[in-house]
């Protein structure tokens, strides 16, 4: 499944704190940020109608198989296998355990995601840095504004597990939905070899993402991951893993260490 938003469909799912953050307005006057998110709302209008942004989705049956994810049925089945927190007073977490496991004979469910926005907004700005800078963050913006507006129908529409949800987006920026989108990149998916894996079954090409050597998306901003209903699912950071649990990894993924270790190098 395909979506297209238009710059107004998803400008109020901006979440404005990290535009802040990433101008370093903290601790500026008031003034200075109320100019600034002016500013931001007038380059937003300008943009209806030139630029948009893209969310492609597909949910498949699922089941957990220890640390693996299992997608798919069949000989169409593909593992993703995930990082298991080890490190002393953690609770030892995997995304895994969000998943009804193959062992219960019954199948679960999983979403897999990307969003991205139109490739001028990154490319269009070159001759002005400030004006390049600020359609950059607003890029960024706009592409996680587009997964909050994509996983709040899919909640509630195309998967449909949480029909009557009725959530502000102030609720929804504050994560009190049921269930979880943990990105590429991000704390507790931090291999962003896993993009090659998502693109093999969204075919990423479809909304104008290609990835590099390292599984890097561009346009730069742009956000994969998952989407997990559970409703005990959880964020978490994976934090250090040792080399036992990276040979596993390695393993269940088929791939060599040494290619492995370059993407999970902070965590090693």
């Amino acid at each position: 499944m395909t979506l297209t938003y238009e710059i107004s469909d998803i400008a109020s799912y901006i979440n404005w704190v990290y535009f802040y953050h990433a101008w370093g307005m903290s601790g500026k006057p008031e003034t200075e940020i109320q100019k600034l998110r002016q500013e931001a709302e007038t380059a937003l209008m300008e943009c209806e109608g030139r630029y948009q942004a893209f969310a492609r989705f597909r949910l498949f049956d699922a089941n957990s198989d220890g640390d693996d994810l299992i997608v798919g049925t069949g000989r169409e089945h593909v593992s993703i296998p995930f990082l298991r927190q080890q490190q002393p007073g953690s609770d030892f977490l995997c995304l895994s355990d969000f998943v009804r496991p193959l062992s219960s004979g019954i199948s679960d469910r999983i979403g897999i995601f990307a969003t991205s926005v139109s490739h001028g907004l990154e490319t269009d700005y070159d001759a002005d840095p400030y004006q390049k800078m600020m359609m950059q963050l607003l890029a960024d913006r706009l592409a996680e504004a587009a997964a909050e507006r994509m996983h709040e129908e899919v909640r509630k529409h195309y998967w449909g597990y949480a029909p009557e949800e009725n959530l502000t987006i102030a609720e929804m920026q504050q994560e009190r939905f049921q269930g979880i989108r943990p990105a590429v990149g991000y704390p507790s998916l931090p291999d962003t070899s896993l993009n090659f894996v998502i693109d093999s079954l969204l075919d990423l090409s479809q909304i104008g993402i290609r990835l590099t050597q390292s599984g890097a998306m561009k346009p730069h901003a742009s956000v994969s991951g998952l989407m997990i209903a559970h409703p005990r699912a959880r964020y978490f950071s994976l934090g250090k893993i040792g080399e036992d649990q990276l040979l596993d990894y390695a393993r269940r993924r088929g791939l060599p260490v040494e290619y492995l270790r370059r993407f999970l190098a902070a965590n090693l």
